[in-house]
């Protein structure tokens, strides 16, 4: 072997031998390496809300999924991104607080139905009245609720429903809903009537039958409710309000893919809307009118 070489060989062993004397006293390398990594998860933990930063459906963009028509008093002239309506309001205040301008957000067509129905999700959240329940958490994710809601009863001011006082008292009537909504599940497991409940696709088709005589009365959300006889069909009236539900609330949230990331902050951004009264004020402003209604016991 030529000197040279013998010198090289002789170097490389004292390196090594280095290296595994000084791993071998301290194991200080193995741990600082896992230090790194930890640090590094908890930094990524800590700016998963980054504002305008999340991990969105398509980045630096917000996309809200809501049906068309988009009905009033929840959305103004069936345009979602005019800010006007309550849950356009909503929807762009939640955006601010998570970091998106109103120029980020991004409006998506997505059926009532669909929006909580098994699959993948195009869309960041979902804002369309839809109530938070077990079985819907089994397809999809909730946020916080953003409203509070009473189910009630829409009859035209001729009809045998129109005198109703109790839940008793429309067992014996021809009711309506949309399908796949609460309004039915309180019709069918509330009510209980002695006739089937006719079920539409869609509100538009419960209240045009409602206006024909197809059926007696509708069930509806509460603000819905008073818009229906406030500004569309003025020969009906709200006959009452349901209780709540076994002394539970229902509420409206936001759905959110099931394996969503952007769960935990859409919830947060809720919370502060409601801590901070944005969520009364919007109330107040676009759903004023939806006064109180009759309790049917």
């Amino acid at each position: 072997m030529h000197l040279a070489n013998r010198s090289l060989v002789t170097s490389v062993t004292a390196v090594c031998s280095a290296v595994v004397l000084c791993a071998a006293l301290t194991g200080c390398a193995p741990q600082a390496e896992e230090k790194t990594k930890a640090s590094g998860q908890a930094g990524a933990t800590a700016g998963a809300c980054a504002p305008g930063g999340l991990a969105t459906e398509v980045e630096g963009k917000l996309t809200v999924g809501t049906d068309k028509p988009a009905y009033a008093p929840w959305f103004s002239d069936d345009e979602p991104s005019s800010g006007k309506g309550f849950e356009s309001a909503v929807a762009y205040a939640v955006a601010k607080q998570l970091g998106y301008g109103r120029d980020a957000v991004v409006w998506q067509h997505v059926p009532f139905n669909s929006a909580f129905a098994p699959g993948a999700k195009k869309f960041d959240f979902d804002i369309n009245q839809v109530s938070i329940s077990e079985s819907r958490k089994k397809a999809v994710a909730f946020s916080s609720g953003y409203y509070d809601v009473r189910q009630a009863v829409v009859a035209l001011k001729s009809s045998k429903a129109a005198g109703a006082k109790s839940v008793a008292d429309l067992k014996d009537v021809k009711l309506g809903a949309q399908v796949g909504t609460t309004s039915l599940e309180f019709i069918n497991d509330l009510v209980k009537p002695a006739t089937k409940p006719a079920v539409y696709q869609r509100n538009d088709f419960a209240k045009s039958a409602l206006k024909t005589g197809q059926v007696d009365a509708i069930v509806v959300d509460l603000p819905t409710a008073f818009y229906i006889t406030g500004a569309e069909v003025p020969e009906a009236k709200v006959v009452g309000q349901f209780p709540n539900s076994g002394g539970k609330r229902e509420q409206f949230g936001l759905v959110l893919d099931k394996e969503s990331t952007l769960t935990s902050c859409v919830s947060g951004a809720v919370d502060a809307l409601r801590k901070d009264g944005t969520l009364a004020a919007l109330e107040k402003e676009w759903l004023s009118d939806a006064v109180d209604a009759p309790v049917l016991k």
